[in-house]
């Protein structure tokens, strides 16, 4: 099997996989909807009469159930994004910020995320997105050639 295929193979992987963790990341993300209702119910005075205080701990339930369900979700759609950027071989560095913000996606976003990673800084990679492998690329450390010198040893 060539490098190419190889390649090929890996990022089809990987797009299946980051299917399937923004699957997950949506599924997640919803987890407050109870916390919405609650502050919802409690900020209309259902739950606890016409209680000032509630009204306030309902707005907060309100405010930060509401933040983690639209940034959840900004997160799942940015990941179905790179699923589809990487299967189609296009948006470089999409993928690459995508696969950073993943690895603060414990415990299998980590890993996909460090996946793409390693992936999409090979230089063949680099190549199938259209994207040059450049001098700075190299000079940081970004090259994943296996070229050795004779001073190397």
């Amino acid at each position: 099997m060539s490098q190419v295929d190889r390649d090929r193979e890996h990022l089809r992987l990987l797009a299946a996989f980051h299917y399937v963790v923004a699957a997950l990341a949506t599924l997640f993300s919803l987890f407050p909807i109870v916390h919405l209702i609650l502050g919802i119910l409690m900020v209309r005075g259902r739950l606890d009469g016409d209680d000032p205080q509630a009204a306030v701990v309902g707005w907060v339930f309100v405010l930060f159930s509401a933040a983690w369900i639209v940034i959840g979700l900004a997160i799942a759609v940015s990941i179905l994004l790179a699923a589809r950027f990487l299967r189609r071989r296009d948006h470089y560095t999409f993928c690459l910020v995508v696969a950073g913000v993943e690895c603060m996606l414990m415990p299998f976003g980590t890993v996909l995320g460090v996946f793409t990673l390693i992936v999409l800084l090979r230089d063949s990679v680099r190549t199938q997105f259209g994207v040059p492998a450049d001098e700075t690329s190299r000079a940081a450390g970004f090259s994943r050639s296996t070229e050795r010198t004779k001073g190397d040893d």
